[in-house]
């Protein structure tokens, strides 16, 4: 299909066409947003262009940066301006990247269309207008629209308390257009969503109150009901607030991924507390509904702030294909590969430990463990320890590379991984089997965000130039 299409918009026609066709190159150069806040450096935080291309002498290298001209915004993830959810639009092309600001509720709009590898500002969004036009603010995941708007789940209202709402922003001014949604009822927290307009269908998901997450994280919180437990069901054509599925208290699904054909009414989300993955579905009544289909259970331990641990399963995608789930669990700091050719049973085919904090000779003692026989090794590459566990991930278009950063939040990483903001974090690669399943840590990829100009930094989410497994949605 796109062969014929010779005026065709930004990304691909099909997932598949994005993962196998001539034209998906393999990925030179990712953007990284890198966070000095909580760190004790007093500078922005900046976006990174890091070279990815084994062949090129700066291999491994950051080889840009663009500092954002206030302190303190908290980047974390990033969106597109246009991306395979306008493919048929030959008038749209994919060179705005969208820079949200966590904390300080900013957005920045970065030009990545006219030099790639050296990206330069656009146009800045301040906080005010989020507050005024939406009574929003804390923007978190930003998706583009078919209809060239983008799209932006904000975390809470300008207060700090939690709120589930959503801005429009206009795909050619960058203005803030107003809420997305419509009517009195909205769920209580917001954070991660994904649409899939066949079904007519958007899911969000629950992250916490930003005035409890803010300074870090409290277990009395999750009794206050600060922290979230549900999938919220959308409809995409009204806009308004549907249904509810709870995953149980403290559970606290963060990303949620449909599976990528535009047919597909199910996928999965991740609940970072409670250590589960569930499978969500359209049912045969024609509501939506959940089940768990994994289970990573918490390990009994002393030494550490609670006597169990969970995984803490933050990020997860799925492969262009639609066969392979990969997610990380943060706290027991491994990466894993399940094979969901049968949906209702992920099998586990991959699995690897970067890090964590159940490591030997670190502070914390497991003393019961229903998987591991003995902790983990720490993890040294290129003769360094990491700090910190595996965090984001980004998995190349044709499924074989799977990259990994180590910060999940500046707040959090402060209080579990002290060494981690000490230290920097880093960016590892994985070599994926896309036969049988495996990953194999490539121990020729390392980016020391320890070793920055103006001292370590916190590197979150990866993005490549050409759209990926998390920002493309296909209709």
């Amino acid at each position: 299909q796109s062969a014929k299409c010779g005026a065709c918009g930004p990304g691909y026609a099909t997932p598949l066409d994005a993962m196998k066709g001539k034209y998906s190159p393999r990925e030179e150069i990712v953007y990284v947003p890198c966070i000095y806040r909580n760190t004790g450096t007093e500078k922005p935080d900046y976006l990174a262009t890091v070279d990815v291309d084994p062949k090129s002498p700066h291999y491994c290298q950051v080889i840009h940066r663009l500092p954002m001209p206030n302190l303190r915004d908290e980047l974390h993830h990033s969106g597109w301006n246009a991306c395979s959810s306008c493919f048929g639009d030959a008038t749209k092309r994919r060179n705005r990247l969208i820079l949200p600001s966590l904390i300080s509720s900013r957005i920045y709009v970065v030009d990545v269309g006219t030099d790639q590898r050296a990206p330069r500002m656009h146009k800045i969004v301040e906080p005010v207008e989020l507050f005024w036009k939406g009574n929003v603010a804390n923007p978190h995941t930003s998706h583009c629209l078919g209809s060239g708007d983008i799209l932006i789940s904000c975390l809470g209202d300008p207060s700090g308390n939690g709120k589930g709402g959503f801005i429009l922003l206009d795909g050619e001014t960058f203005e803030v257009k107003g809420n997305w949604e419509n009517g009195e009822k909205v769920p209580p927290l917001n954070y991660d969503f994904w649409y899939q307009p066949r079904h007519n269908v958007m899911m969000s998901t629950e992250w916490g109150a930003p005035k409890a997450l803010a300074g870090g994280f409290n277990p009395a919180d999750i009794e206050r009901g600060h922290y979230g437990r549900r999938i919220n069901v959308w409809d995409w054509s009204t806009h308004t607030y549907v249904q509810a599925i709870d995953l149980g208290k403290g559970s606290i699904p963060l990303e949620i991924r449909f599976l990528h054909s535009p047919d597909a009414a199910e996928g999965f989300v991740g609940c970072a507390l409670s250590g589960a993955v569930h499978r969500f579905y359209k049912s045969e009544k024609g509501d939506w509904a959940a089940e768990k289909v994994i289970e990573v259970p918490s390990k009994k331990v002393q030494g550490w702030l609670l006597p169990d641990m969970p995984g803490l399963i933050t990020d997860i995608l799925i492969s262009l294909d639609d066969r392979f789930l990969y997610f990380s669990n943060w706290l027991h700091g491994d990466i894993r590969q399940y094979d969901i050719s049968d949906t209702r049973k992920p099998r586990l085919v991959g699995q690897v430990f970067l890090g964590g904090s159940i490591t030997k000779g670190g502070p914390v003692t497991v003393v019961e463990d229903k998987e591991l026989q003995c902790q983990p090794e720490p993890f040294v590459i290129k003769g360094k320890r990491v700090p910190g566990g595996p965090q984001m991930i980004q998995l190349s278009l044709d499924g074989k590379r799977l990259y990994v950063t180590t910060s999940l939040y500046s707040g959090w990483d402060k209080q579990f991984y002290p060494d981690l903001v000490r230290e920097g974090s880093v960016m590892l690669q994985i070599d994926v089997d896309t036969e049988r399943g495996g990953l194999k840590v490539n121990k020729n990829f390392l980016v020391d965000f320890g070793k920055e100009p103006d001292g370590p930094v916190l590197a979150h989410e990866i993005r490549y130039p050409g759209g990926d497994s998390t920002s493309d949605i296909w209709m």
